[in-house]
């Protein structure tokens, strides 16, 4: 397997330099140059596998000949052997709902499946080698604490990670900076996520930069993260249609960058029977707002809600999307994204608009609204929704055959949580105790002259 930019200006590269090079060089994201499709026979084989055993099975043609199937192996089990729940991503019954349950990694939230993984990945490729990496990361609240749980201590990699500062939850911002390990650098910035976003972006694209400091990327701009998510879409449909072919699933997913979203698209194109993917957002609408008029636009400000992982107005893949939707035109994607860059909006066609459609439903959610479909659920069946979750589950009315990918643990944001329904929702263990540690944090202005100037006072260059 092959992987080529949205761009079209790198020459192929295969799987493991892919997870290595994080953006590709040319400013554009990786995407296979073939995705791989799934026959309805194996679907029904794979429908009963234990989820290692599946992210095994859905990873392997992506990965092909770059990592032997054992290590693989090694790899995926040693990923998920400290989740709490034995079959690492449940599917649970609430009302009329399926809930897909993606919290039970370490870090509580849907970004340990993915990174838990990933970081074992790059330790992995680094060993083989001898090379060191700097990981550089933003964050809207989860990504960072999952991404240096995969990789705190972990020989041969410093991680330093964004978050706006004042923008995440209290115990969100206490995961990633009580962590004591000499290998992680937490960075408050005085702006937004988007801003943070910019600034990793704008490293990345700084090539000389980028390679004197082997800089490597864990945000769902790495291919990794979206492979290792497309997994429990499969693990979600064989548990729910128990391998039926003929049944369809919709899928309603919170989501802000679109790497979530884009992970389901991706296993629908392999041939699972998804039937749509429901947008669900928060006030900061972008996506919404594009599967309803086809229409890409960015608003004025990003704005600050009780769901603040979502709190987002540039989705990083959603031009992997676009990609996929213009037939692999780097050409036209170029275009699209030199309107965006100099106006601040993109307009497809009305012929690409209705596919959209067709791939998509989408449906935004205000903090109240969001407040009482937590209230609602926990007064009909004890089910505690976290903020984001509850987005989701708004968006979920009314669709049939749905699974709603609860991306947090609802403990994560129990101001939002006590001010739906009266009480905190029970600590799981590894939260407990996280607002009682010191913390490790230096806050810097939002710009790419501050964090490279810090990077630069302390990293040595490691690459000429």
């Amino acid at each position: 397997m092959h992987y080529l930019s949205t761009r079209g200006g790198i020459a192929p590269i295969g799987f493991s330099d892919a997870v290595m090079m994080g953006l590709a060089n040319d400013g554009g994201l990786l995407m296979p140059a073939e995705i791989p499709h799934i026959d309805a026979a194996t679907l029904q084989t794979w429908s009963t596998l234990r989820f290692q055993e599946l992210a095994l099975e859905v990873m392997t043609p992506f990965i092909g000949a770059d990592i032997p199937r054992s290590d693989l192996r090694m790899l995926i089990e040693r990923a998920y052997a400290h989740f709490t729940h034995p079959e690492i991503t449940p599917v649970v019954d609430v009302g009329t709902l399926k809930i897909l349950e993606l919290f039970h990694g370490p870090t509580a939230a849907f970004k340990d499946v993915a990174l838990q993984f990933l970081g074992n990945l790059f330790e992995y490729l680094l060993a083989r080698t001898g090379g060191k990496l700097n990981i550089i990361g933003a964050t809207s609240g989860d990504t960072g604490s999952a991404a240096i749980d995969g990789v705190r201590g972990k020989a041969g990699i410093e991680i330093f990670i964004l978050h706006p500062k004042g923008r995440v939850s209290p115990i969100q911002e206490r995961q990633m900076t009580t962590v004591q390990d000499a290998n992680v650098h937490n960075i408050a910035v005085h702006g937004t996520f988007d801003d943070a976003q910019n600034i990793v972006k704008a490293l990345f694209n700084d090539l000389p930069f980028k390679a004197a400091y082997q800089l490597g990327a864990v945000n769902s701009i790495n291919w990794a993260r979206i492979l290792a998510q497309t997994v429990y879409y499969f693990y979600a449909w064989g548990r729910v249609t128990g391998g039926d072919i003929s049944r369809r699933l919709n899928f309603a997913v919170p989501t802000g960058n679109f790497g979530d979203v884009f992970a389901g698209h991706l296993a629908r194109r392999m041939g699972l029977p998804i039937d749509r993917l429901i947008i669900a957002t928060n006030r900061n609408d972008i996506l919404t707002r594009f599967v309803h008029t086809g229409i890409y636009a960015s608003g004025d400000t990003v704005h600050q809600t009780i769901s603040p992982a979502m709190d987002i107005q540039i989705a990083s893949n959603f031009e992997r999307y676009l990609y996929d939707l213009y037939a692999g035109d780097a050409t036209q994607i170029r275009a699209l994204l030199a309107d965006f860059q100099q106006t601040g909006r993109l307009t497809i066609d009305a012929q690409h608009h209705q596919q959209v459609q067709t791939d998509f439903a989408a449906r935004a959610a205000t903090d109240i609204e969001t407040l009482a479909q937590i209230q609602a659920t926990a007064a009909d069946s004890g089910y505690i929704l976290c903020p984001h979750t509850a987005v989701g589950v708004h968006a979920a009315h009314g669709q049939p055959d749905c699974v709603c990918l609860a991306t947090a643990h609802p403990a994560k944001f129990n101001d939002a949580v006590c001010n739906a329904i009266g009480h905190e929702a029970p600590l799981p263990l590894s939260l407990q105790g996280l607002m009682e540690k010191e913390p490790r944090c230096i806050a810097l202005p939002a710009t790419v002259a501050a964090i490279k100037a810090h990077l630069e006072a302390t990293l040595i260059p490691i690459a000429s």
